[in-house]
């Protein structure tokens, strides 16, 4: 291996030799790359396409000691660190430019405790993993929807699906972790060990350290849920969300529905004629017993006439992939997002100019429906301080060419500030892009005091700063 020259925490550049290179990469099991080398540009690409950095050197770990050394390397060098789970987030902060990324996505590995309802998961899994390994038991971690969303970005920011309303977030669900903190210390965080650590990582995204591990505790589900789709045409928006607002007022924990607003793909099952035009679809998940997800979700499939109704009993883990298809990599994507309490007739209005504005024919809107168990948890329980929204928005600009930048995300833009008066004021940081940095504190409300506590405790000089970033002023680290 050459010299190289790696970009610093404050910008500028360290040159590392050649031998303290090789014998850097020979204390590993896994591998160490640069530009040249066969797997950088796969390490260094990620779902979001307009995400187009070069890391200075990559190191794809294969276990835990893997990471310890990679933190100390970076810390004995000053390096600028950015660290890769699944590469999902909006905001690509996977990889840094000159930097060191730290490649976690080789680690894989869930082992299931059936007996225990119990999951070690590795941080470079992605849901798919986890999914398959607890459905062979009928167990479950509660998680997102897209079946490649990496576990660890997911679970750090809070995590929220199909069974949150019944059984809590992903962090909800975790009962410790193993993170290597920014002195390359690896520690095991929860309610017993370094539970300050342990709070702030259950909401508080990749701030304080880099996961090696997580423990979750599995609930019975499935292997059947009752699950589908419901598509309306677009000219009966506004009514069917004004219905499907009110059916969701007494709704049991067990059910989610969410909405979806788009053109409509080529679904085998929806009618030629509905291709490329806009629908909206409900999009609903019953986690109980069947029969009684039949009269559960009865006044939700009664709205309106519909154009098509799918809704009935499917595998689990072949629902947590449906929306894959609408999700793949390789597309540019830009985000924005509100938590509301309601859904107001006002926001539905300016919902219903959006989609009639559509720039693209992949770009979206969707309501998650949230709340039930997870709104039941204290706010200050976790670093993860939206508890009290009912619905989360999220304005899904995608696209294929570089032309249509500026069209997307004004449009996103747009619908963002339009709804702003409606919205409560926190934001899922999953869900922020990287240029809303000035919203991060407001997206932790009351929570960022604190969290600005334990970061100047575990990462005073901000070494995992590749977030969105909790930034402290460096203080010395308490004992």
């Amino acid at each position: 291996m050459n010299d190289l020259n790696l970009t610093t925490l404050d910008g500028g550049l360290a040159t590392v030799s050649a031998p303290v290179l090789d014998a850097f990469a020979a204390s590993l099991r896994g591998q160490v790359l640069n530009a040249g080398d066969a797997g950088y540009d796969e390490a260094r690409t990620v779902w979001n396409a307009m995400i187009d950095r070069r890391p200075g050197l990559v190191v794809r770990c294969a276990g835990a000691s893997d990471v310890i050394a990679a933190v100390k390397f970076a810390r004995d060098n000053k390096l600028l660190v950015s660290v890769r789970g699944g590469g999902h987030n909006i905001a690509g902060s996977a990889v840094c430019d000159g930097g060191m990324m730290i490649d976690l996505s080789q680690m894989r590995s869930v082992r299931v405790d059936r007996v225990a309802r119990r999951a070690w998961v590795e941080p470079g899994a992605i849901l798919a993993d986890v999914d398959k390994e607890t459905q062979a038991f009928g167990l479950a971690v509660p998680t997102g929807i897209n079946s490649t969303t990496g576990i660890s970005g997911l679970t750090l920011g809070g995590g929220f699906g199909w069974t949150t309303r019944k059984l809590g977030l992903t962090i909800d669900n975790l009962l410790s972790a193993d993170v290597v903190t920014a002195d390359g210390e690896l520690v095991r965080a929860s309610t017993a060990e370094h539970p300050d650590l342990f709070w702030a990582i259950r909401g508080g995204g990749g701030n304080f350290g880099v996961v090696t591990a997580f423990e979750f505790k599995l609930h019975k589900l499935g292997p059947q849920v009752l699950s589908g789709l419901v598509v309306h045409p677009f000219d009966e928006a506004k009514s069917v969300l004004r219905q499907y607002r009110e059916a969701l007022e007494d709704a049991p924990d067990e059910l989610t529905c969410w909405t979806v607003m788009r053109q409509a793909p080529p679904l085998p099952f929806l009618p030629a004629q509905w291709h490329g035009k806009e629908v909206l679809v409900l999009a609903m998940c019953w986690c109980g017993e069947l029969e009684a997800g039949e009269k559960a979700t009865a006044a939700l499939r009664g709205i309106g006439q519909p154009i098509v109704d799918v809704v009935g009993p499917n595998p689990f883990a072949g629902w947590q992939m449906a929306f894959d298809p609408l999700l793949a990599p390789g597309a540019r994507n830009y985000w924005k997002s509100h938590d509301f309490i309601d859904l107001e007739d006002t926001t539905i209005d300016m919902l219903d100019s959006a989609i009639r504005a559509l720039p693209g024919p992949e770009c979206e809107i969707f309501v998650g429906h949230v709340g039930g168990a997870a709104g039941r948890v204290a706010t200050d329980a976790t670093a993860f301080p939206q508890r009290n929204s009912h619905f989360v928005m999220n304005v899904h600009a995608r696209w294929r060419e570089a032309s249509m930048d500026k069209a997307c995300i004004g449009w996103a833009r747009n619908i963002y500030e339009a709804t702003r008066p409606q919205a409560v004021g926190t934001a899922y940081i999953n869900f922020m892009p990287a240029d809303e940095a000035d919203r991060v504190e407001a997206a932790y409300g009351a929570n960022y005091t604190r969290l600005l506590e334990v970061k100047r405790k575990y990462d005073p000089d901000n070494m995992f700063r590749m977030n969105q970033n909790v930034h402290a002023k460096k203080t010395r680290k308490a004992a």
